[in-house]
């Protein structure tokens, strides 16, 4: 079956071959449409061939020139006209092929001189109307439908293409927002450990170097395995509880039903980053940090949950709401589009993001 698509694929990018495709059909069509009138089989092939030229000739010019340069640029009396005095050049230029050319083919005899015959053809508009019209612009008619309805296909295709790329970029754009705020961040809190000369500088900065290497070389897909973004939060975790030791209540529940679930990379961890940045920093007592995520073949859902200090969080937020919940929010809109929940609680000394990210 997929070779059979294949085939029929590749005879409809042949463009002439399609043309030739299409007029066999028109012709077959017109063929039985004068069969059906009684006419013998031998009459209607000679008035079919006879018609041949009258309705290339109406086809070609309703729908490479008529169309595009009239009907498109809006100038549609000028259209009317044009269809009306081409109308009646090639139902005239019909009749002629029929007189002329078929008839005397089947053997049909009319006394009728040529000059008296040419006079009754020029000014007999309502014959060739109600015998001819139909015949010729049968052909035109269903090419232009086919055409309308190719231009718009492709149309839309260019449309959905353009879309895609504008969203690749806006989602690239954000990536490269995202990583210098995570290294900015993390560099910040090695900058603190050595300030106070700690012990534990070198293993933050072993634990940084394994951090950015997956940002480095994972984040450019567009999906990456759920497990390895857990993997990243537990390295970004122990490295800010190695600043904080003991000061932070800290707790990562995890329950992966499906192992091989995949998700945008970097999400998860701007929503931690930021219950450490406006919870963990503000100098709060005993702060508490509680995260779970749990996946299935049909969603994650992640919960970050921080205590925060209500009146530095208050005016930093007027100051400066940070880029890591607007990045967030963005590349949601381009990655899951209608697929995502995002619900937050901001209570007087606590804050909660729950993310529902729906995989059906």
């Amino acid at each position: 079956m997929d070779r059979k698509l294949v085939l029929v694929d590749s005879i409809l990018r042949i463009r002439w071959l399609t043309h030739i495709l299409f007029w066999i059909v028109v012709m077959i069509i017109q063929s039985q449409i004068f069969l059906y009138t009684g006419r013998s089989v031998n009459v209607v092939l000679w008035n079919t061939l006879a018609l041949l030229p009258a309705i290339l000739a109406a086809a070609y010019f309703l729908n490479y020139y008529q169309i595009p340069r009239l009907v498109f640029k809006k100038r549609y009396l000028l259209f009317f006209a044009s269809l009306i005095f081409s109308a009646y050049c090639f139902t005239v230029m019909a009749r002629l092929m029929v007189v002329f050319v078929a008839e005397p083919m089947v053997k049909v005899v009319d006394l009728t001189s040529s000059e008296e015959m040419l006079w009754r053809i020029f000014t007999s508009p309502d014959r060739l109307l109600r015998n001819y019209l139909f015949s010729i612009y049968l052909g035109p008619i269903l090419m232009a439908v086919i055409k309308v309805i190719k231009l718009r296909n492709e149309e839309k295709s260019r449309l959905d293409t353009l879309e895609k790329e504008k969203s690749i970029v806006e989602l690239n754009f954000l990536k490269t927002q995202i990583h210098p705020h995570f290294l900015l961040n993390t560099l910040n809190n090695i900058y603190a450990l050595s300030l106070k000369k700690s012990d534990l500088t070198p293993e933050s900065i072993l634990k940084l170097s394994e951090m950015l290497t997956y940002v480095l070389y994972k984040c450019n897909e567009k999906f990456v395995l759920l497990l390895d973004e857990i993997a990243l939060l537990e390295n970004y975790i122990a490295l800010e509880k190695l600043r904080y030791g003991e000061d932070l209540s800290l707790t990562f529940e995890k329950d992966i039903h499906f192992q091989e679930q995949k998700i945008a990379p970097l999400i998860l961890l701007s929503v931690v980053e930021n219950a450490f940045k406006h919870g963990v920093s503000g100098d709060i007592h005993e702060p508490v940090i509680r995260i779970t995520i749990a996946s299935t073949s049909e969603e994650i859902r992640f919960v970050v949950y921080n205590t925060k200090n209500r009146s530095r969080q208050a005016g930093a937020a007027k100051v400066l709401p940070g880029i890591g919940s607007y990045n967030i929010s963005q590349q949601l809109a381009l990655i899951y589009p209608d697929q995502h929940q995002v619900v937050i609680k901001d209570e007087e000394d606590s804050y909660e993001v729950e993310l529902i990210i729906n995989l059906k």
